[in-house]
């Protein structure tokens, strides 16, 4: 039972994660040592599945699935999202320098933390390293796209933001920014319960999560190493993204104003920089704390 405590402690890490623009749930299952565990559960979603669901083999379903592991999860997840999205929606407004500079030193350790994991440095592990690294980037200076409210384009942004969360270093939210739906999407649809809004999305999500975690498992297994190495790389190129100093540029959408893009520039040395500090330092020790304790729990498995 205090396993899928654990488990739910680290969805809740994972949902918080992804309300946030810039930052990958993905990155946050990386280093709480989920994540391998959570792309095989999700692809063991198939045809077996299927069968031993409807035969009522409830007990042969739950293990072949990984079911209880994944329910915690995602009960953490969910609780996350619903009932924190208000309270992030108003710190990014009051706070947004310290809020950014904290998720800052939680990425820019996880680069570390997750890089280390690679067994051998060899040129095709650098190499996806460094394209990894560049793709991020990219994502970085993307110009956003209008909203689209269509069913066709919601599934399309299920799809592509669940992806992007469950791959470290690409944020959903920001795809969603991207894709010109995170407003409508993650804030009001979730916020006013709006089921035309998010049914579509959850069709594109669970369709597009099932298919794609095949995909990511094999590439695991295979290239074990130069898969690390591509997700740090998509890790450390979000770091742009999430850069504590800026200035927002918004664009108005009818009624509605959004933010399309960012102006960066260098902090003033002053109380608000060294407060942004300590903060940041935090969240650097957020990240040493959780991978302490992981490498604690492993030890006590073995």
């Amino acid at each position: 039972m205090k396993d899928y405590f654990v488990y739910f402690v680290k969805g809740v890490a994972v949902g918080v994660a992804n309300i946030i623009p810039g930052v990958s749930g993905g990155t946050i299952a990386l280093i709480t040592g989920i994540f391998e565990r959570l792309i095989n559960a999700i692809k063991s979603f198939d045809l077996k599945a299927l069968q031993l669901l409807t035969k009522g083999q409830w007990k042969a379903f739950v293990s072949h699935t990984d079911f209880y592991f994944l329910l915690a999860l995602f009960s953490g997840v969910v609780v996350a999202i619903v009932l924190l999205a208000r309270i992030f929606d108003f710190l990014f407004h009051a706070y947004p320098v310290f809020i950014w500079s904290f998720f800052f030193g939680l990425i820019l350790a996880s680069v570390y933390f997750v890089g280390k994991t690679v067994e051998r440095w060899r040129i095709s592990v650098y190499l996806s390293f460094a394209i990894g690294t560049v793709i991020a980037l990219l994502f970085t200076f993307l110009t956003p796209a209008s909203e689209n409210s269509s069913f066709l384009y919601l599934v399309l942004c299920g799809v592509v933001a669940v992806c992007s969360m469950i791959l470290p270093g690409l944020s959903g939210s920001f795809v969603l920014i991207l894709m010109g739906n995170y407003q409508l999407v993650a804030i009001e649809a979730i916020n006013n319960r709006d089921l035309s809004i998010l049914f579509p999305v959850l069709i594109g999500a669970v369709g597009g999560l099932i298919a794609f975690s095949h995909l990511l498992s094999w590439v695991f297994k295979k290239f074990k190493d130069q898969t690390i190495s591509l997700l740090t790389g998509f890790i450390l190129g979000s770091l742009g993204v999430i850069w504590p100093w800026k200035n927002a540029i918004e664009q108005t959408f009818g009624e509605k104003v959004k933010v399309v893009g960012y102006d960066y520039f260098l902090p003033q040395v002053n109380a608000e920089f060294l407060i942004s500090l300590i903060i940041m330092i935090a969240g650097i020790a957020s990240i040493w704390w959780m991978e302490r304790n992981a490498e604690a729990a492993n030890k006590t498995l073995d």
